[in-house]
């Protein structure tokens, strides 16, 4: 299956990782807890923030490995020799990962989501952070109040002229992105009109600019060869606290979110499910991570503790979620993801 291959999530530092993960170790103490994220400077702060304080109070040894794998997930799992833990996933493959046995059911007498919004919660799988598909500019091809501040506007080049950038990736938001572009209303985007979709990318197809990497993301849109481009929030946040000449549009953006399973047959799952519990009803553990990366906690308790010119710049700040377009559907994408992501390399190398 497609989507079992490695997948790199929007915020995570994938990017980062290019030396390779570190060697996995076997859980074989109650005490032992392997952590498995994307690696890079993301999995350093999020285990700093949400993970270390939890281990160092309960006395659990942390192990980790990078980055997540969907292949190597499901291949512990039938092999019976699971070593990974808490694993990091996008939303569609925790939903598969449950239907096919992968992923352990998550026991809600141990996980207490009640301070948790539903709509991110699964039977295997429980959020970790909520980020946003954002319009990225360029503030020097575009000052802030002369940029495009929805997705029509993002589709016109001849208001706006220049190259855009997408996440060559099918769950990248860019059909939901051109759907609304299309006049589809937010309420109604799902499930995607998938050809209807593919015909407004055509009408921009030869501007279009394909990106692999949060990295090159931010080198595309700060340096003006894309001065346009479909982003991840913290991402460009980042880069313009940098200094680079880089903002977000928050109208029309899209929600997501990352998530947390346990592979089936994982020997220390109750401690997993322990820190799990923690994290999601430890408001200030969630705002310290945010403060570090500028992605949102999933605890709405969590923002009273988070920096004021940080807080700005999250989905869950209530100025930015009254521009909300929509939340993404990731039920839908692990239904579809195969057949779209096929049609859309078949797209992109048609020319």
């Amino acid at each position: 299956m497609a989507a079992l291959s490695l997948a790199a999530t929007a915020c995570g530092g994938s990017d980062d990782a290019e030396g390779g993960s570190a060697e996995p170790a076997a859980a074989d103490e109650a005490t032992d807890l392997t952590v498995v994220m994307w690696g890079g400077e993301d999995q350093e702060m999020t285990v700093d923030a949400l993970v270390m304080p939890w281990a160092e109070e309960q006395d659990v040894e942390i192990r980790q490995d990078s980055p997540s794998d969907y292949a190597k997930i499901r291949a512990q799992v039938e092999s019976e020799r699971v070593t990974w833990g808490a694993v990091e996933v996008e939303p569609n493959f925790a939903h598969t990962a449950c239907e096919n046995g992968w992923a352990t059911p998550i026991d809600f007498d141990v996980v207490d989501v009640s301070a948790i919004d539903e709509q991110f919660v699964d039977d295997c799988a429980v959020p970790i952070l909520e980020y946003a598909f954002t319009i990225a500019y360029n503030t020097e091809t575009f000052p802030t109040g002369e940029h495009p501040t929805s997705w029509a506007e993002f589709f016109d080049t001849e208001a706006f002229p220049g190259q855009r950038g997408f996440w060559r990736y099918a769950t990248g938001a860019m059909f939901e992105a051109a759907l609304l572009a299309d006049g589809v209303a937010p309420d109604e985007l799902y499930p995607l009109d998938i050809d209807r979709a593919f015909a407004k990318l055509d009408s921009i197809k030869d501007d279009i600019v394909f990106y692999d990497t949060g990295q090159e993301q931010v080198q595309l849109v700060s340096s003006g060869e894309v001065p346009l481009i479909q982003a991840w929030n913290g991402r460009i946040f980042e880069a313009a606290e940098a200094g680079q000449p880089v903002a977000n549009e928050w109208n029309e953006h899209l929600l997501s979110y990352d998530q947390l399973i346990i592979p089936q047959g994982y020997p220390n799952t109750e401690l997993a499910q322990e820190w799990m519990d923690w994290f999601l009803n430890n408001p200030q553990a969630q705002a310290d991570y945010a403060n570090a990366s500028a992605y949102a906690p999933v605890n709405e308790a969590a923002m009273e503790f988070i920096d004021d010119d940080v807080a700005i710049e999250l989905p869950t700040h209530p100025d930015n979620a009254a521009q909300r377009a929509s939340v993404m559907d990731y039920r839908y994408w692990s239904e579809h993801y195969d057949p779209v992501s096929e049609r859309l390399n078949e797209w992109m190398a048609a020319g």
